[in-house]
């Protein structure tokens, strides 16, 4: 997929003004080791990963490399989304070499970073495999690369919870107590911005029945155990949907993918991704100006 393909608000934008930090944080005034090589010669570098993946983020490094150098050549031999077997070239680049070597890390920090988030949700993803429930992730996402890893989440076959606090309501423990009870907070959610869907986190079976007689549209059941999982399901079929939550990993994932519920979110999308094992290996032009 591409990120224009996406319904995440402004990620175009968000895109181009990333690229434009990570490059004034790693280059500042100018790349000096990159000044040991004469300006005119030219390389052709690949880029490999060690290990198997999903990938995600061509976009953010085609615009490391149109920022450095809109004259580089790039060939993709993978698109977004698709699952890349260790060893494997992922892509190819040729022209400049200083261009090519001052945009090589900051362009595979993005695509390790988010190969790795779409990677872990894939591997979500199989785990709920012909079930009916959609894992979600959540906020829990690095700082500054939020719309980024939401895109990630969906080229792993996840999908996304709301992008932020201004989409969607979740009201939980402390806006509950603050609001002066369930039904006050949901009430006042509609009229704050009718329309927008409005999810209630509940910890106990008395608070789920409150948030159903309320009106909310999805209700979050936090740590609950199996047998009330079940009970809660049952309260709500017809009334509103139902979204699990909680220390939701891999292990819990397989143990509840099979019970009839709506949603299961997971921090461990976004949170607990380990980046891809990438390596950019470059073939310098050994003339004096490339040519």
């Amino acid at each position: 997929m591409h990120p224009k393909d996406s319904d995440i608000p402004n990620l175009m934008d968000d895109l181009r003004q990333l690229v434009v930090f990570a490059l004034r944080e790693d280059i500042g005034e100018g790349d000096i080791t990159a000044q040991l090589i004469p300006p005119g010669r030219l390389a052709r570098a690949r880029v490999i990963t060690r290990e198997d993946c999903t990938l995600a983020g061509r976009a953010w490094v085609e615009e490391v490399f149109r920022q450095i150098d809109p004259t580089l050549k790039l060939k993709w031999q993978y698109q977004d989304s698709e699952r890349v077997a260790a060893d494997s070239v992922i892509f190819e680049l040729e022209g400049n070499a200083r261009s090519i070597l001052t945009g090589e890390r900051t362009a595979l920090n993005f695509l390790q970073t988010l190969s790795g988030t779409a990677t872990t949700a894939a591997h979500f993803a199989r785990l709920a495999a012909g079930t009916t429930v959609k894992i979600l992730d959540t906020r829990k996402t690095i700082p500054g690369l939020r719309s980024a890893q939401k895109y990630a989440v969906l080229c792993g076959g996840c999908h996304n919870h709301r992008i932020g606090l201004y989409d969607a309501f979740l009201i939980k423990e402390n806006h509950i107590a603050a609001a002066g009870g369930i039904d006050r907070a949901v009430a006042q959610a509609h009229q704050i911005k009718p329309g927008a869907l409005v999810e209630v986190e509940v910890e106990n079976l008395e608070e789920l029945q409150q948030a159903l007689e309320s009106g909310a549209d999805v209700i979050m059941l936090d740590e609950f155990s199996e047998e009330d999982t079940r009970v809660a399901i049952a309260m709500a079929r017809g009334k509103a949907k139902i979204e699990i939550s909680g220390s939701v990993d891999s292990e819990r994932l397989e143990q509840l993918a099979g019970l009839d519920v709506d949603y299961i979110s997971s921090g461990s999308l976004t949170k607990h991704l380990r980046a891809v094992d990438l390596s950019l290996r470059i073939d310098i032009d050994s003339s004096p100006t490339g040519g």
